[in-house]
């Protein structure tokens, strides 16, 4: 089936293990794959699809137990999602990509990188959480808690302040309730383990090991609490080479609040590395 978007037709499907995904771009291109965070989906990436389809061949997908996703084979950890991603490269027959993971996504593309080293041409980390010390890691495992405890609309008021300025959530209110709507679609089992795996999984993407050797961009926002600009430091330190960018005025979400001050330098570390 095909959903029409700006300038270009995406084909939609889903592979045998149940995972929705999207195609679009030339199918000769090189290939990037594009990870949604935590309740969110793959429609995250609405308004970057048509910049990167324009160069790449774009597969974007839902997380197990998230959005048409069906929910996971076993208990979710940070290999489960990387074993997903592997199995869609195989579905799609593609042997390498670049995989631009935000969140969640920004350590399911670690994880990847590590266990399948050789399909991972490129790592674009966009606003994902490192070792937090130990206040900030009680409190994301609290909050984990509640998720486990009171469903996952508990914490959505909160997030949703944490990830968006006042002023877009202002004036933004169709935007809002559609992350809103996002994280109700999730299947309530699926993303209760998810909150636990973006709560604990930071552990084994310290000092990774193995080493993490592909071209990296590590990017977050000024602003961003739970993925704080110490920590896309550190990420980017731990990897030999990789390039760090500081996005200034914007929290968590800004790549939705301002999807071109993300796609610019994606795209220019994208070139760069293809060089």
């Amino acid at each position: 089936m095909s959903t029409t978007l700006p300038e270009f037709d995406v084909t939609s499907d889903a592979t045998s293990d149940g995972t929705a995904f999207d195609v679009a771009g030339d199918q000769h291109a090189p290939v990037m794959v594009l990870i949604h965070g935590l309740g969110l989906c793959r429609r995250l990436w609405d308004d970057h699809l048509p910049a990167f389809a324009a160069r790449y061949r774009v597969v974007r997908y839902d997380l197990y137990g998230h959005g048409d996703s069906a929910p996971p084979p076993q208990a979710p950890s940070l290999a489960v999602y990387a074993g997903q991603l592997a199995s869609l490269l195989d579905h799609l027959g593609v042997a390498s990509a670049v995989i631009v993971g935000f969140s969640i996504g920004g350590m399911i593309n670690r994880r990847f990188a590590m266990d399948y080293p050789d399909r991972a041409a490129a790592l674009v980390i966009l606003n994902s959480p490192h070792d937090r010390g130990s206040a900030a890691q009680a409190a994301v495992e609290a909050r984990a808690a509640a998720v486990r405890d009171e469903g996952r609309m508990a914490t959505m008021d909160a997030a949703l302040e944490r990830w968006f300025t006042p002023a877009f959530r202002g004036t933004a209110p169709t935007a809002l309730q559609l992350v809103r709507d996002w994280r109700q679609a999730a299947d309530p089992e699926s993303y209760a383990g998810a909150t636990m795996v973006l709560a604990a999984g930071v552990t084994e993407l310290v000092r990774p090991h193995p080493p993490i050797s592909v071209p990296a961009l590590v990017m977050t926002c000024a602003d961003d609490t739970g993925s704080t600009p110490a920590m896309s430091r550190e990420i980017a330190a731990e990897i030999s080479g990789a390039d760090l960018l500081i996005v200034d005025g914007y929290r968590h979400l800004g790549l939705v609040e301002d999807p071109a001050g993300f796609i610019a330098p994606i795209l220019d570390f994208c070139e760069r590395t293809d060089r």
